[in-house]
């Protein structure tokens, strides 16, 4: 991507509380299920979608890198800092359209956090979001800039995570003589996790475009588990993903989604 947080004065990077060696693979597990966890992680992720267009003949793989860089601010407030940049290739979105191959627009999340649960184990994170137009291509970008609140709740009892994770976009600037952006996104989800590390999710991924009166809902089930690559632990996610509702020229029907995701606790 093409920028990087820096570290606010005073503040110092989280990782987790224990050394990486004293984490078991649960402990991993559950604050992989917790979108706002102290814990620095580089999530790969890629997927692969079909049926794009008019005629429901493109098709696309996309890989997100999305880097999780958390800060303490004080004993009792967290800066989780949360980027997506996708790369993409696809071919065929439309008639014509050929192949495209390149980088799309960033996504960053600020969410101010709490260090601690509320007295009703509810944990939760809200600040803003901000699109850049980093697509290197004009079919891979929206060429504007776009700004708005993003917010997390979610609640970890025993084996369970459960919450939702939103965000609204506005265009703020950028090339006039692209569509204005107006787009809420909402991602509930629900994550149960085992003691030797393995974590079940399902998850929906609902976007509705208010320029456009348009929805997009892929359902997304996923089976991880954490493992070990010498001292570094890692998670891998597998699973496929359906559209339930699409976007009029968006992925229709059935595609995947693979991840791996680097982790560096403390």
């Amino acid at each position: 991507m093409k920028g990087c947080a820096a570290p606010l004065a005073g503040a110092t990077i989280l990782g987790a509380a224990l050394p990486s060696h004293a984490q078991s693979d649960q402990d991993l597990a559950t604050q992989l299920a917790n979108p706002v966890a102290s814990l620095i992680s580089v999530p790969l992720q890629s997927n692969w979608e079909q049926r794009i267009g008019p005629v429901d003949d493109g098709r696309q793989y996309r890989l997100n890198v999305q880097p999780v860089i958390p800060f303490s601010l004080s004993p009792d407030w967290n800066l989780i800092t949360r980027w997506i940049l996708p790369v993409v290739r696809q071919t065929d979105i439309f008639p014509g359209a050929g192949t495209q191959t390149g980088t799309g627009d960033l996504l960053a999340s600020f969410f101010f956090s709490p260090a601690r649960p509320t007295a009703d184990g509810w944990i939760w994170g809200a600040g803003p979001v901000l699109l850049a137009p980093t697509g290197s291509n004009d079919l891979t970008t929206t060429d504007r800039w776009g700004l708005g609140p993003t917010g997390v709740a979610l609640r970890q009892q025993g084996p369970w995570t459960f919450g939702a994770l939103a965000n609204h976009v506005w265009s703020i600037g950028g090339s006039s003589t692209r569509p204005d952006i107006s787009t809420t996104f909402v991602q509930p989800f629900t994550t149960y996790t085992t003691a030797d590390g393995w974590s079940f999710t399902l998850q929906a991924e609902a976007s509705y475009d208010w320029e456009r009166s348009d929805a997009s809902i892929p359902v997304t089930a996923l089976v991880g588990k954490v493992l070990r690559l010498g001292p570094m632990p890692i998670q891998i996610n597998l699973g496929p993903r359906y559209y339930v509702s699409h976007f009029d020229n968006g992925p229709k029907g059935w595609g995947a989604r693979l991840s791996v995701t680097l982790l560096f606790p403390r």
